[in-house]
């Protein structure tokens, strides 16, 4: 595995400016419940299984989860924050521009996707850069500005991938009482598949643009891999659908990982662990005006993998399989992660009485909350 910043002598590490975020907001917000899961509990007895039973119930109940204790130290969540900041502040546009991702035609996953890529309400476009990087393992050029800081940036993936979402998955698995690797054989890290580092900054919208379209940011979705990790950052903008039906925001948990599961792993659980539906929204006043800085890892299984319910899980035996589709009309991850990367923002939705907007495709369908 590449060495944490915090592993090189400092005359290897390249200098960067700090990243400066903003103050907490002190405004009082109706807060989403999103329990607290501790990793630390995975070295202690008895700890595994007390975690099991606290990710299954809140990935069925509320679909998201905060992860705490995962092992990587907050000057370290720092360094990336600092790093993160790199391809929108020292990479001019016109080398920008050489480096774009072709999401809306491939449905790839690398280098940037540029502002007003979705559309988002009334003729508004996202106002969202966002700079993508995959495995080394797969081909990948990078801006000159960035190519310095690419071991540290392999080394979060992997701290990612192996130390946050493998024993993540295991607990998954354990919760329908499946053998533990049950879903990390379908996430290897050199397999062919969508699996990446995003880094996305939100610049501040106009008055006009946040009155046309309510003030939501990004649409309220669920996204179509299996697991989403957020570094918690402190800028409220994330609010989530609580089991009522109201949308209540996210709070900063300082080196916390806000979880959430996608629509191929509710595929793959029969509808037993839910894919969360959220959106980006306005922060709170005290927070406006300012750019948000975000950090993620995105996992989707190896590509071969069809999307279709564990039927041996003793647990879905029990309360039974919600399918979305006919098993033998089940998408491959490939397929599916296409289907969704190359329609969002992209394509006609039909909205209905209740304001949901939705899609049709091959006999799926793909949900927007709006």
């Amino acid at each position: 595995m590449a060495a944490s910043p915090t592993d090189l002598p400092a005359k290897m590490v390249p200098a960067l400016p700090r990243y400066r975020h903003v103050s907490e907001t002190q405004e009082i917000l109706e807060w989403a419940y999103v329990p607290l899961i501790d990793f630390s509990m995975l070295h202690s007895e008895g700890g595994t299984a007390k975690l099991v039973s606290q990710v299954r119930d809140a990935m069925r109940t509320y679909g998201f989860i905060c992860i705490i204790n995962h092992g990587l130290m907050q000057a370290q969540n720092d360094r990336m924050m600092d790093i993160a900041d790199v391809p929108f502040t020292q990479v001019p546009l016109e080398e920008q521009r050489k480096f774009v991702s072709r999401i809306k035609d491939l449905g790839e996953y690398k280098g940037y996707k540029p502002l007003r890529s979705w559309h988002i309400e009334n003729g508004v476009h996202d106002q969202v850069d966002q700079y993508m990087v995959i495995p080394p393992t797969f081909k990948q050029d990078h801006p000159k500005p960035l190519v310095p800081f690419l071991p540290e940036i392999r080394s979060f993936m992997e701290h990612n991938h192996f130390k946050v979402l493998h024993p993540l998955l295991k607990l998954l698995a354990l919760g329908l009482e499946l053998p533990e690797n049950t879903f990390v054989d379908q996430h290897r890290y050199q397999a062919e598949g969508k699996k990446f580092v995003c880094f996305s900054k939100y610049y501040p919208r106009s008055d006009s643009d946040e009155e046309k379209t309510k003030n939501v940011w990004m649409k309220g979705h669920t996204d179509g891999g299996t697991v989403s990790l957020l570094w918690s950052q402190p800028i409220i903008a994330l609010q989530l659908m609580s089991p009522d039906g109201n949308w209540r925001y996210v709070q900063h948990v300082p080196n916390g990982i806000i979880v959430n599961l996608g629509d191929a792993m509710e595929m793959l659980s029969g509808g037993y662990y839910k894919a969360a539906i959220h959106r980006v929204f306005q922060p709170p006043s005290d927070q406006r005006g300012y750019p948000r800085l975000g950090l993620f890892y995105f996992a989707y299984t190896d590509d071969d993998v069809r999307l279709v319910p564990y039927e041996e899980s003793p647990v879905l035996q029990r309360v039974g399989i919600r399918r979305q589709c006919d098993d033998k009309d089940a998408p491959t991850m490939k397929e599916w992660s296409i289907i969704r990367a190359t329609l969002y923002g992209n394509s006609e939705t039909t909205r209905q009485d209740d304001g949901m907007e939705v899609q049709m495709v091959d006999g799926l369908v793909i949900k927007h909350w709006n």
